[in-house]
């Protein structure tokens, strides 16, 4: 298999996401409420020109377990 940024990138996406949904799935469990506390992070750049208008939200919910998560498919990644 070829490695390049794009496998890398989709990778690391992966991971988040496996972490991510992991997370959400172990929420009620209260003795991992480390493991699956997130920081919310925003950010909204906006500008206006009279004419055209644009607005846009990025919205990054991480936990330890995304992060975990994507040094999984990190060290995944880099084994293949």
């Amino acid at each position: 298999m070829k490695k390049n940024g794009w496998i890398l990138m989709l990778f690391l996406i992966l991971g988040l996401l496996a972490g991510a949904l992991l997370s959400r799935s172990l929420e009620p469990v209260a003795g991992l409420s480390f493991l699956t506390d997130s920081i919310d992070s925003t950010w909204s750049p906006a500008f206006d020109l009279y004419v055209l208008r644009l607005d846009l939200t990025i919205r990054l919910n991480v936990s330890l377990l995304s992060i975990i998560g994507a040094a999984a498919a990190l060290w995944l990644y880099r084994k293949i």
